[in-house]
């Protein structure tokens, strides 16, 4: 049995994996457990880490250093790829005043951390570990970490700011949830009621896709054919069938319009007085099955040869009795035009004579097993790259040192864009949600470990012997901003729901997430904490590095 002594006492590549797999066990395990409604979901890994190592856990500086960065670029790369397609768009209507709410509760932290540093004899090490912990920002840690060690900081002090991070992370998180019920309660907030508006200013937003039904009444269109009305209506109205003396057929390019034919297909809602004075009579579709001899189907894009052609370059309304009606892609819902660019993984839905549907199945691919083979080649290469551009310096007037991107900036940035794109020639960045998600835990739980590890040696020391005020200051951190925007938000009229959305965005926050879905089952929390995270995840990241390059003498 010596060789298991061996694993507990000794410094060793092995013994260290074996604790990192410990911390990760059972913090994933403390994470599980509920209080109230509120978890403290993956922090549960770092703390488990900072308490395997204050018993004494034998461990290899040089393996948790490299474990801590590859799990975190791992962490940021997937998160880069999966808000990627929605990161400019969030900027449209109130995607803006949301961001600008969000960038004022990062630059209050970053402000509030400066005059801790005017007025306190406190590290910058340190002071930069709060300022991390206080907004639950796991990247910026890292970001921060990176550039200590490169300034040449001594490893002791780099832990500090692990320590540091790990005292003011638990208000981080409690903090958001505290002010997001004072903020109900301040403004005497009547939940249903918010719920009631955000339902409504959904159903008349310009974005959303409606099935329309437009009776043709323009008489410059009988005896044209569908292929006519799909090149002049083509960014407007995606045709999906006909129905005529009340039986549905096929919408092919040679089928000429009669009077009285009915045209079913899908628009936007702010396109539809367009409709109206184009060709007729517009009417909202009820949500009903097609009956008849046509179908409807919706087909997972898994064949490769056809991810990124057009719809006209495929060509599917040319050679079967059909049409594609709508796209969804990572959650948005896009009007099908003829150079609308399909991508892998992206759902199709088709409608069209049931006899071809298979075959329109087959040529598309809609296998799953096809989409599960991992995407390494295009993984690799956007880290690669990412991990260049993080090394670009960047020079900043009044900084001692250029700042970097660093090994989360560099990864998140690139990411982002790639998500974006979903392409670059041949080379497709699609990756499945389940894949996306399980690189994303991987690289968190990895990172966080390594930090537990890392900074629990002397946590309880540092508790004793003055850390208690780094909580204190952490408080300061995450209260005072998010209150003040939370209460700026409210004066401006933005609803109460996404307010909770976007306060836990600003904080990058799943946990606080979670509470701020549990208020409402609607979809404004989610989506206003999606709008927000991509740009305060890199300016969190940037602003701690500017923090550390701006204290060091």
């Amino acid at each position: 049995m010596g060789f298991i002594q061996e694993f507990f006492t000794s410094q060793s590549i092995a013994s260290t994996i074996l604790f990192l797999c410990m911390t990760a066990f059972t913090g994933v395990m403390a994470g599980k457990l509920e209080v109230k409604s509120v978890k403290i979901g993956v922090a549960g890994v770092l703390f488990s880490g900072i308490l395997i190592a204050h018993c004494g856990a034998p461990v290899d500086v040089h393996v948790l250093h490299f474990v801590r960065d590859f799990g975190l670029i791992l962490f940021v790369y997937s998160i880069g790829l999966d808000m990627g397609p929605r990161f400019f768009s969030s900027f449209r209507k109130d995607g803006l005043l949301l961001n600008l709410l969000a960038t004022g509760v990062t630059l209050g932290g970053f402000g509030i951390a400066c005059l801790i540093y005017c007025f306190t004899d406190l590290s910058p090490a340190v002071i930069v570990g709060i300022l991390c912990g206080a907004v639950t920002n796991t990247p910026s840690l890292g970001a921060a970490q990176q550039v200590l060690a490169e300034q040449g900081v001594a490893g002791s002090a780099v832990s500090e700011t692990g320590m540091a991070y790990a005292v003011a992370y638990p208000f981080g998180v409690l903090g958001i949830i505290i002010s997001i019920l004072l903020i109900r309660l301040f403004f005497r907030i009547n939940t249903l009621a918010e719920v009631k508006s955000y339902t409504e200013a959904l159903g008349s937003s310009e974005a959303k896709l409606q099935s329309v039904e437009i009776t043709v009444v323009n008489p410059g269109l009988f005896g044209k054919t569908i292929e006519f009305v799909k090149h002049i209506m083509d960014k407007e109205l995606a045709v999906s069938r006909i129905v005529r003396n009340g039986e549905s057929i096929v919408a092919t390019d040679e089928e000429m319009i009669q009077q009285g034919d009915v045209i079913c297909g899908v628009s936007a809602q702010n396109l539809i007085e367009s409709l109206e004075i184009k060709i007729g009579k517009v009417e909202i579709a009820r949500h009903r099955e097609i009956s008849g001899p046509l179908a409807m189907i919706n087909v997972l894009l898994t064949n490769r040869k056809l991810a990124g052609k057009t719809i006209e370059q495929i060509g599917i309304y040319r050679r079967y009795p059909a049409n594609v009606t709508r796209i969804f892609r990572s959650g948005m819902k896009i009007l099908p035009t003829l150079e609308t660019t399909l991508e892998l993984g992206d759902t199709v839905r088709v409608v069209g004579k049931k006899e071809i549907l298979n075959d329109v199945k087959k040529e598309l691919g809609d296998s799953v097993n096809e989409l599960a083979k991992p995407n390494i080649l295009s993984i690799f290469l956007g880290i690669f790259t990412g991990i260049i551009l993080g090394s670009v310096p960047i020079f900043i007037p009044g900084l001692p040192a250029p700042a970097k991107l660093g090994l989360a900036g560099g990864p998140l940035l690139i990411a982002i864009v790639l998500g974006y794109r979903g392409r670059i020639g041949n080379l497709n960045f699609y990756m499945t949600p389940g894949a996306n998600l399980f690189m994303r835990e991987l690289g968190i739980i990895l990172f966080l470990s390594s930090v537990g590890l890392l900074s629990g040696e002397k946590f309880v020391e540092t508790i004793l012997c003055g850390g208690w005020q780094w909580m204190l200051y952490g408080i300061a951190v995450t209260f005072v901003p998010i209150m003040a925007a939370g209460i700026i938000a409210r004066l401006l009229k933005v609803n109460y729901l996404k307010i909770c959305g976007c306060l836990s965005g600003s904080m990058t926050d799943p946990p606080a997430l979670e509470f701020a879905n549990s208020i409402a089952p609607v979809q404004a929390q989610a989506t206003a904490y999606a709008t927000v995270y991509p740009l305060t995840m890199f300016l969190r990241v940037l602003l701690a590095q500017i923090f550390v390059l701006m204290t060091l003498n």
